[in-house]
């Protein structure tokens, strides 16, 4: 865990706090922190009253957003990083740009979140099969996927934890599998960047998306898009801006090649006020360190988890080993409970979780302490008596 120095600096970093609010909702979206505002803040300001146009004095911020992003998730180069506006638009660059045939099988599985299915969706009117392994229970081992490929799966889609049970995928396992078969691995990171280690090289990873809200606690509209030198050599890109360029500013040049960096994907102007807070937040998590902030969550997450089981009626659905979780904790209600009464009587006691299919999710991130872990599952108790 983070030692107590260190979590009333990260507490400091976010008012709430100080207000006697308990967020357990990043897996939905993060509150922004002081450093974020303050970031975006002055961006305006300098809009507004200062310098008025900034564009090419916020080249240096863009190119810093890139740099953390490639040392959070151990990219090769910041090269390799394109900056997105959500997730969605990350995967479907990889989902569109991949020339396929049809016959070709791309494998997914049924606990997906609807952002790394409908782009593939969109394939079929190429032909193209979506192979869908049941998972039950939320879990997707290697084996799993093993068995449900076949010579034709020319692309693995996976979320690195899954959105509703917390389920935290082997990725290097998975990763190692797919290269072994030349299988594109494309992976939804959203919810495990900026909450859990994430090593693209060390699990062979080719695409990783993710938007920026959540764990990377970034504005909304802030996200990135990495992938291999080997992947974007066979994507077609089926949308081009002035930006894709290689010299975006030899205006009239409409022969010169694309960019040979991932800044390809780019294509226009992008969101200055929301990398500005990206920037911010991303520093904040690298001061932090991501190991540092893992093993935070991994430790008071199981301060939740052992409170949740004492609760009569209650089962806890995210698995119990730490190489299987995250951030998520999810747990089912008891029968004949009133999901949304409960929600609403614990945000009253200004603690916020989320409901999703049913069941409460909890999601805390790293500047959140053991006694917000014991003092959430003491309202619950009192919640669900009411």
């Amino acid at each position: 865990m983070l030692t107590p120095e260190q979590l009333r600096n990260a507490r400091s970093l976010f008012p709430h706090t100080q207000q006697g609010k308990i967020y357990l909702n990043h897996a939905g979206t993060s509150p922004l922190s002081t450093r974020v505002v303050e970031a975006m803040t002055a961006y305006l300001r300098e809009r507004s009253q200062g310098r008025l146009e900034t564009y090419f004095s916020d080249l240096p911020m863009v190119a810093e957003c890139r740099s953390f992003l490639q040392r959070l998730i151990n990219a090769e180069s910041p090269d390799r990083i394109a900056l997105s506006a959500n997730t969605s638009d990350a995967i479907n660059i990889v989902a569109s740009g991949i020339q396929w045939k049809s016959g070709d099988r791309i494998l997914l599985n049924e606990a997906e979140f609807p952002a790394n299915v409908w782009p593939f969706l969109n394939l079929k009117r190429f032909g193209v099969e979506l192979d869908i392994v049941a998972t039950g229970d939320g879990i997707i081992t290697p084996s799993m996927i093993a068995h449900a490929t076949t010579p034709k799966t020319r692309l693995v889609a996976l979320s690195a934890v899954q959105f509703l049970g917390g389920y935290r995928a082997d990725l290097a396992a998975i990763g190692d599998f797919c290269r072994q078969k030349g299988i594109t691995f494309a992976v939804d990171g959203i919810q495990a960047v900026g909450a859990v280690v994430l090593d693209v090289q060390h699990m062979k990873i080719d695409a990783l998306s993710a938007g920026g809200q959540k764990w990377q606690m970034s504005p909304h509209g802030t996200g990135f898009l990495y992938l291999t030198g080997e992947l974007q050599s066979r994507i077609q890109q089926t949308s081009l801006g002035w930006l894709s360029a290689e010299d975006p500013w030899n205006f009239h040049n409409y022969t010169q090649p694309l960019a040979s960096t991932a800044r390809r994907y780019e294509g226009g102007s992008l969101n200055m006020p929301g990398l500005w807070g990206m920037r911010a937040a991303l520093s904040t998590i690298l001061e932090f360190g991501a190991k540092a902030i893992e093993e935070h969550i991994l430790a008071i997450t199981r301060t939740l988890m052992d409170g949740l089981r004492q609760i009569d009626g209650l089962r806890v659905l995210t698995p119990d080993v730490d190489a299987q979780r995250a951030g998520i904790v999810t747990v089912s209600p008891p029968p004949g409970i009133d999901e949304t009464a409960v929600f609403k009587s614990m945000y009253h006691r200004q603690i916020t979780i989320a409901v999703r299919e049913g069941k409460f999710r909890f999601s805390p991130h790293f500047y959140c302490s053991a006694e917000d872990m014991q003092a959430t599952v003491e309202a619950l108790k009192e919640c669900l008596k009411s």
